[in-house]
C-alpha cells in the first residue's frame, strides 16, 4: 500500500502463533511454508526477518523445542545470504546462542532488535560487526540502559517495535517515539540528539543499503 515508504521484510518468527491462541516455538513446517513467499517477493525485501532464538520457558522449555528453533533459524541465514539481503533478529532469552549462532553460521549483516542479554555478550556481536537496535523502553529498562553505555554508538540503530516497548509500559507504543530513544542515547554518551540521529541513520543506511533510494537529499 505505502511503496517507496513502508518496505516489507519476510520471515519466520521463531514464536509462532497470535494471542489469545496458543503460542508455540517455531518448526521447519513454519519455514517450508514460508520460503515460497519469500522468494516470491525477495527482490522487494529489505530483509529478512524478524527471525532468531526465543527460549523463553513456554516456547522452548526441551532441547528439542531449542533445537528445531536453531534449524529454522540456520536456514534462514543461508536464504539471507543466498539473496544479499541482512538479517533482523529476536533473541528473547537467548543472546549468547543467537549471537554463537550467527557467528558460527558466518551471517554478516544482522541487526539484533531489543536484545536482552548482557553487554558483554553484545559486545561479542560487536566484533563481529552486528548491529544493535534500542527501542523507547529503555526509559524503564535497566538492561537496555546497561546495554546502551557499554555498546558503541557506530553500532546502534534506533527503532521503537510499535505497538510494543514503549516509554510506557501497557501503553500502545507509536513510531514517534523513535526521538525518546535517540533522546536517552544522546544523554549517555554526552552528545546532541542529532548527533545519534546521524551516526544511527549513516548505521541503518550500511546495514539496509536499499534505504538510501527512498532518502530526500
Amino acid at each position: 500500500r505505502f511503496p517507496g515508504f513502508v518496505l516489507p521484510c519476510l520471515g519466520v518468527h521463531p514464536v509462532q502463533g497470535i494471542p489469545p491462541q496458543e503460542q508455540r516455538g517455531a518448526t521447519m513446517q513454519d519455514l517450508d511454508a514460508a520460503v515460497p513467499l519469500i522468494e516470491k517477493y525477495k527482490d522487494q525485501l529489505l530483509a529478512i526477518g524478524e527471525v532468531g532464538l526465543d527460549f523463553s520457558p513456554r516456547f522452548a522449555s526441551t532441547d528439542t523445542q531449542r533445537e528445531e528453533q536453531r534449524l529454522v533459524l540456520i536456514r534462514q541465514v543461508e536464504i539471507a545470504k543466498r539473496l544479499n539481503l541482512p538479517l533482523n533478529v529476536h533473541s528473547r532469552s537467548a543472546g549468547r546462542p543467537t549471537i554463537n549462532l550467527l557467528k558460527e553460521q558466518e551471517a554478516e549483516k544482522v541487526l539484533l532488535h531489543a536484545f536482552d542479554g548482557k553487554p558483554s555478550v553484545a559486545l561479542e556481536g560487536v566484533k563481529a560487526g552486528y548491529f544493535f537496535s534500542i527501542p523507547p523502553s529503555i526509559v524503564r529498562s535497566g538492561q537496555k540502559q546497561k546495554l546502551v553505555k557499554q555498546l558503541p554508538l557506530e553500532f546502534m540503530c534506533l527503532e521503537t517495535d510499535s505497538p510494543a516497548l514503549g516509554p510506557e509500559k501497557q501503553v500502545r507504543n507509536e513510531p514517534r517515539n523513535i526521538l525518546v530513544s535517540a533522546e536517552y542515547i544522546a544523554n549517555v554518551k554526552g552528545v546532541s540528539v542529532e548527533k545519534v540521529m546521524e551516526v544511527t541513520t549513516q548505521n541503518a543506511l550500511k546495514l539496509f543499503p536499499k534505504l538510501q533510494k527512498f532518502l530526500r537529499v
